[in-house]
């Protein structure tokens, strides 16, 4: 059978992705770049955002009119939280909830009465990875998450945590560094509180896969920041952990962020940032900051730039508030005009212009080691060359320039300037 996957939302979802194309690859069946190609397609939801809502019903009705003869299973939160007439209304052949994800591709298969795989067959288990152009994979090592900010609709539709077992992600760790990839992202709705229910914590498992894995380069998706102790940054002292964390500040405002229930204070986050970069100068550091939440005024909105300005981030994820039903942030009073919400959204996208691009013009003149992803081979009248793209250490994207394929290789990089937004570089 031939499956096209899908996802929109979270590195959690891409993960989750991942591990189907590999289940439905061991069992024989064939991943398919295009939908139209597929006979079951799957689309793993989002509903972080009503934005996110109106995406995942676009998205699901896309794959109908582009293969209305395949069948189509859809997961996530989208599908988790929707009245299941609103999902039967768009012809779903197969909801899977979020809690039985593990399930999804032995659900489909017996569903859709798919063949068994012939005792003969053999497929590499992680060549879809690199069909969908990637030389690194997404980890998922927890669901849900115990705490229940106000503004978050997530952690209604992913329930309580539950993590996988370090022996578990280890094995799976191996089995991709054996068919090349270099880097891993661990990933999870509660990266941080990886283990809460295995007696274990995310510490013990960067030691595992440290110790007992050759996987080059190893990654975080985001991580809250009250979770990061003095013990976990010494473990960036190893090379193999990336200097870069994506953490959520979500306000600059410690008003707001009490609002939101936030356990992470400004000067707790100053004083976290500047522990992980007195360890490691080019530390990068990305964040979330949402624009309009209720009860901000202009006076806190100010004040929550200011500290943002400070913060020297890479790149800021920036989100205009929007009301999300079921949601304690929903009914609280003072709501911001969509107007000013809007303005303070742009007001913060030229705030994370700036910082990035200082960011960037610091950058010019280092060298670093880069993880090339597969490169575009452009044929002119002045002869052909490779162009390539890769991520240094600390998450910088860079553009080079080769005469050979660069593709899956960590090489050691210079950075010459910036074109389009983008590093440029010269491999050494």
């Amino acid at each position: 059978m031939r499956i096209h996957l899908s996802a929109l939302g979270c590195r959690l979802n891409e993960a989750e992705l991942e591990q189907w194309a590999v289940a439905f690859a061991k069992a024989g069946d064939q991943v398919a770049n295009d939908a139209s190609d597929a006979d079951v397609m799957v689309m793993n939801t989002c509903a972080v955002t009503r934005e996110a809502v109106r995406k995942s019903r676009q998205k699901i009705q896309r794959l109908q009119r582009e293969n209305p003869s395949a069948k189509l299973v859809v997961s996530g939160c989208y599908s988790e939280l929707s009245d299941p007439a609103e999902l039967a209304e768009l012809g779903i052949d197969l909801v899977v909830p979020n809690s039985r994800k593990d399930e999804l591709v032995p659900m489909a298969r017996e569903a859709f009465q798919m063949p068994n795989m012939p005792q003969t067959a053999t497929f590499p288990a992680t060549a879809t990875l690199f069909t969908r152009n990637r030389h690194r994979a997404f980890i998922k090592i927890q669901d849900g998450c115990r705490y229940r900010c106000t503004f978050c609709i997530v952690t209604v539709a992913r329930g309580a945590e539950k993590s996988r077992t370090i022996k578990d992600i280890v094995q799976e760790v191996r089995e991709l560094h054996e068919n090349d990839v270099q880097e891993l992202v661990l990933t999870g709705v509660h990266v941080g509180g990886y283990g809460s229910d295995l007696d274990t914590d995310l510490a013990s498992l960067v030691r595992a896969l440290l110790a007992d894995t050759d996987i080059p380069r190893i990654r975080f998706a985001s991580v809250e920041p009250w979770d990061l102790s003095p013990d976990f940054i010494e473990l960036f002292a190893n090379p193999r952990l990336q200097p870069h964390m994506h953490l959520p500040l979500q306000s600059g405002s410690d008003s707001i962020l009490r609002k939101m229930a936030r356990r992470c204070k400004t000067a707790d986050f100053a004083e976290l940032t500047a522990q992980l970069r007195d360890a490691m100068p080019l530390f990068n550091i990305t964040t979330d900051i949402i624009a309009g939440f209720p009860g901000e005024t202009d006076e806190l909105w100010q004040e929550s730039l200011e500290f943002i300005a400070t913060q020297q981030f890479g790149h800021i994820h920036a989100f205009t508030y929007s009301e999300r039903e079921g949601t304690k942030a929903a009914s609280l009073p003072d709501s911001v005009p969509m107007p000013v919400r809007q303005r303070r959204s742009r007001e913060l996208h030229e705030l994370a212009q700036t910082l990035k691009a200082e960011q960037q013009s610091a950058a010019i003149g280092q060298a670093h080691s880069v993880l090339f992803e597969r490169g575009k081979l452009i044929e002119n009248a002045n002869g052909n060359f490779w162009r390539h793209q890769g991520y240094t250490p600390n998450y910088q994207r860079v553009v080079v320039e080769s005469s050979t394929e660069l593709a899956n290789q960590i090489l050691q990089t210079t950075i010459t300037g910036i074109e389009n937004e983008k590093l440029t570089g010269v491999v050494a």
